[in-house]
Order: C-alpha cells, then sequence, then structure tokens
C-alpha cells in the first residue's frame, strides 16, 4: 500500500520555502508556512493514486457502516412493541426511536462538521465514530422505549456528522471536477445505500432464533452485531486513514518547525483563527441563513428533503403493502428493500455520463468560458426526478394480489433509481454554485432533508390505509412532479438566478470571477 510520506522524515522536508512570506500576527512580522512548491509530497493532491483510492473505498465503508442503523432498526419492531408496550397501529409509534434519529442527523452535522476545517478531519471521524459505537451500546441496552428515543437521537447525530465528513475528505484528496466525479459518484450510492441496507441487514439478523425477551432478544441483536464489526474495524481505520486536511498539514508542519527552529513560523490558518464559539455560531447561522433566503437553496432543499422522506417512508410502507398483499414476512420485505439499493447502483453507473455532459458545457460557457456551467450538472437529475415520480405511481398501483409482486419491487427500484440522481445533482449544483459558501448551503440542505425523514413517514400507514395503496402512491407521485419542475426552472434561468443571489456573487474562491459575477448581477441579461 502506497501512503503519503511521512510528517516525521528529515528536517529539511520540512523547512519553509526560500522566497518566504510574512504576514503580522498580534502586531509582530511572522514567517508564513506554505507548501514546498507545488509537488511537496505532504499536499494531499500529490498523494499517490492508489492511497488516494485506499482512503476514498475507506471512508465510503464508513458511510455505508453508520448509515446501516438507521434503518435496520425496524426490523424489530415486533419484539420491541411487545417489550416496551408500544402500540405500532394505527400510528407508528416505534418510528419516533428513527424520528429522532433523524433529527439528531440533521442537527449534529450543522454545529459539529465545519470544526473539521480547522481540528481536521481524522479527529472529527474517530470521535463521531466512537460516539456514535457507545450509543450503539446505549440502544442494545435499554430497558424502556425513552431510552431508546434518546440514545437514537446521539446515534444518529453522530452518524450524520461522520458521513457528512466523508465528501470534506474526497474534496482534500481529488483536485479538479473530473478527477472528483467518480469518487463523488461512489460516496452518493453510499449515502443512500447505506441507509436503504438497513432493512435487509436487521431483517436477516432477526431470523436468528433466540428468546423473545431478555438480552437475547432478536432486537438486540440487530445492535450486538454491529457493535462488534464497527467496534473491530476501528484500528483498521487507524492504520488506514491520514490526515486529508491541508490547512492542518501545514500547521502542525509549522508547530514542529516552531519548536525545533525557535523562529515565528505560521500556517495560513493559524493567522486567521476564529473562537470556536464564533465557529460554532457561523456555521450554524449562514446555512440558516441561507435556507430561508436563498430562493435556490430553499426549493433544492424541498426536493431533496421530499426525496429523503420517501426513503425513510418505505421502511416501513413497503412492510405494510407487501405484507398485506402478498403475505411477506419481515425478511421478503427486507429483501424487497434491496431495491432501492439496486436502484442507486444504476443510478452510480449512470452518473459518468452525467459527468460527461457537464464537463462539456464549459466550451458553451459565455458568463466564465472555459468553466461548466453549474446547471450543466441537473441534466440526469431532471431524468431521475421523472423517474422517480413514476416509480411511485408504479409502486403504489401495481402492490395488488393479482399482480406479481416483482412489478412494485421495480417500481421501488426506480424511486431508487430517483433518489440517487436528485442527491447527486443538488450536491453537485450546490458545491459548484456556492463554491466557498458550498458547506454552508449543503449543510442547509442536510437539515432539510433529515427532518423530512424524521416525519413523513410518520404519516405511513393512515396514508395507505386512508387512500388505499394505489391513491397513496399517487399522491406522492403528484407531489414528486410538482418538485420535479425545480430543476428544470433552474435549467433555463440559472444564470439569471444566480446574478441575482448576493451569495453566489461572492462565493468563488477566485478574486476575478467574483468581479464578473459582480457584474453580472448588475447586468444579469448579458
Amino acid at each position: 500500500m502506497s501512503v503519503p510520506q511521512s510528517m516525521n522524515e528529515d528536517k529539511e522536508s520540512l523547512s519553509p520555502q526560500r522566497e518566504t512570506e510574512s504576514r503580522t500576527k498580534d502586531g509582530k512580522e511572522v514567517q508564513l508556512h506554505t507548501w514546498n512548491g507545488p509537488d511537496d509530497p505532504d499536499n494531499p493532491f500529490n498523494w499517490s493514486l492508489t492511497y488516494k483510492w485506499i482512503l476514498t473505498v475507506t471512508v465510503c465503508f464508513i458511510s455505508i457502516l453508520t448509515g446501516l442503523p438507521a434503518g435496520s432498526y425496524g426490523a424489530g419492531n415486533d419484539y420491541m412493541a411487545s417489550r416496551f408496550n408500544v402500540q405500532n397501529e394505527p400510528f407508528p409509534n416505534l418510528y419516533w426511536a428513527t424520528c429522532s434519529w433523524n433529527i439528531g442527523a440533521a442537527l449534529f452535522p450543522l454545529l459539529f462538521v465545519p470544526l473539521t476545517e480547522n481540528t481536521g478531519r481524522m479527529p472529527g471521524y474517530f470521535v463521531a465514530y466512537i460516539v456514535f459505537e457507545l450509543f450503539l451500546f446505549g440502544s442494545a441496552f435499554a430497558d424502556n422505549f425513552a431510552t431508546l428515543v434518546v440514545t437514537r437521537f446521539f446515534g444518529g447525530g453522530a452518524s450524520s456528522v461522520s458521513i457528512n465528513i466523508v465528501g470534506g475528505s474526497i474534496s482534500d484528496v481529488w483536485k479538479g471536477d473530473k478527477a472528483r466525479s467518480l469518487p463523488m459518484s461512489l460516496f452518493g450510492f453510499t449515502s443512500v445505500a447505506g441507509i436503504a441496507l438497513g432493512p435487509f441487514i436487521g431483517s436477516a439478523i432477526v431470523q436468528i432464533r433466540y428468546p423473545d425477551t431478555g438480552l437475547q432478544s432478536p432486537w438486540r441483536w440487530i445492535y450486538y452485531i454491529q457493535i462488534i464489526y464497527n467496534g473491530a474495524l476501528i484500528p483498521v481505520f487507524y492504520f488506514i486513514l491520514k490526515e486529508t486536511r491541508g490547512d492542518v498539514i501545514l500547521k502542525k508542519r509549522a508547530q514542529k518547525l516552531r519548536k525545533e527552529s525557535g523562529e515565528e513560523i505560521y500556517a495560513e490558518c493559524e493567522l486567521e483563527k476564529l473562537p470556536i464559539g464564533r465557529l460554532l455560531k457561523i456555521s450554524f447561522m449562514r446555512p440558516t441563513k441561507m435556507l430561508l433566503t436563498e430562493p435556490v437553496v430553499i426549493f433544492f432543499t424541498l426536493w431533496i428533503s421530499f426525496a429523503w422522506g420517501i426513503l425513510f417512508l418505505f421502511f416501513s410502507s413497503v412492510v405494510q403493502t407487501f405484507s398485506a398483499s402478498y403475505g411477506f414476512g419481515t425478511f421478503q420485505t427486507g429483501l424487497v428493500q434491496l431495491a432501492i439499493t439496486i436502484g442507486a447502483l444504476i443510478g452510480t453507473l449512470i452518473n459518468p455520463l452525467q459527468d460527461w455532459m457537464y464537463l462539456r458545457t464549459a466550451s458553451k460557457n459565455t458568463e466564465r468560458p472555459g468553466k461548466p456551467i453549474p446547471e450543466g450538472r441537473l441534466y440526469t437529475s431532471i431524468l431521475g426526478s421523472l423517474l422517480f415520480t413514476g416509480g411511485l405511481f408504479m409502486y403504489g398501483w401495481s402492490c395488488k394480489p393479482s399482480v406479481h409482486w416483482i412489478v412494485p419491487a421495480i417500481g421501488v427500484c426506480i424511486v431508487g433509481v430517483g433518489i440517487y440522481s436528485i442527491y447527486m445533482g443538488v450536491v453537485n449544483y450546490l458545491t459548484d454554485a456556492y463554491e466557498k459558501y458550498a458547506a454552508s448551503a449543503l449543510s442547509a440542505a442536510s437539515l432539510g432533508r433529515n427532518l423530512f425523514g424524521a416525519f413523513l413517514p410518520l404519516a405511513s400507514y393512515s396514508l395507505f390505509e386512508t387512500l388505499g395503496f394505489g391513491w397513496a402512491g399517487s399522491l406522492l407521485g403528484f407531489v414528486g412532479a410538482i418538485l420535479s419542475i425545480v430543476p428544470v426552472v433552474l435549467l433555463i434561468k440559472g444564470r439569471q438566478i444566480r446574478a441575482k443571489s448576493p451569495f453566489m456573487s461572492e462565493a468563488t474562491f477566485d478574486s476575478e470571477e467574483a468581479d464578473e459575477r459582480r457584474n453580472s448581477m448588475a447586468h444579469p441579461s448579458v
């Protein structure tokens, strides 16, 4: 395995460049420590291709592992209903533990993910992963339902922090849209698949024949098994993963140089360091402001949030519809829900076509010549959104005893393709359009989608029971159809919409491009 060179090499490799820059810190002049030229081996962009892929696959695997408990929980519903005396029909009261998981997933990244920009990705991974593991313990040994709801809240929060850091790690080591496209496709797949695989994993585990009560109850084994393999993998991850945040690597090098030479040498991030309280305020306030004032963020959040809500709604509705129509048990409905993962895999295989079309828009960009147009990210997501809508209609109307079960299962698969396409369209567009503020835009979208994932499924049982499977699927399909207008409007009017956004006009890292964007605000029709 090829790994980046250690920072413990000879002092010469860490010495500042001959032509040093100076900055002012606390009223005195200090030396600025930067990379030792464009080929500095400590720069994550210069790491070997082999190690970059090892790191990418590893962090994406973490995304799957930390997403699984979101959906695996529901496989133990029958056992938990009996153990905790919780009535799950007509209102799905047991879903409150998944609701709390998603509320934690919505809130924790807002506060903690931005801190990894300063503390580094690796502390973020391992702190979040250990907290995630500890609260799996809490859920496994819960003596009452309230404990399960609380532990799931913290477990979901820690899980979401880990998953959100993955995207940051990928952008840390892969430079440029072309290099980043395949790693981001893999990340998009694992983000959906990690959650979608949960019901199958949980239903497979509860097949273990243990007493229905006590610490050997099958629902507790859902947690025991995840605790075992997650715990066993911590040292493996520690061995494989290295810090990817360039600013943090430079800061550690500067600290070492100060200690060894006694000179005032600092990295850029040390000079601009903000108090943690200030960072937390910014990380919470900016996404909130964007979610309230930026039309692109508002409507994209609605679009992805509804799709994410359907992902979680399927956890209960598939059990309800397939058990009523075909007499399927827990394991069989878990197998049906694998169709979502298959759909996400199909979307992943199609995504290189989307990247190819996006990169080709650079030759047509009159606003910023040579740069791909952000709206070029939306071609396949528009088709995916229509498939998402069609899949919901197909699922609702075909799920009846007179139609073979494979037909509604294909509908679920088609919805999976749509969810993946929408997710990738939102993530990539917001990243391109907001650049410097991409993390805040994505945090806003993450807040919305996890809140939809928390509350939309609470209506699942009543919706399908009251309206019938066909009309319930149709209602969801109509909402999906209306939201499909969002990317179409952006594709047609994207430039004008971006020109009117104060955030986007300041978002670019390039000062010349910022001037161009401000000029386009003044003359949006140009």
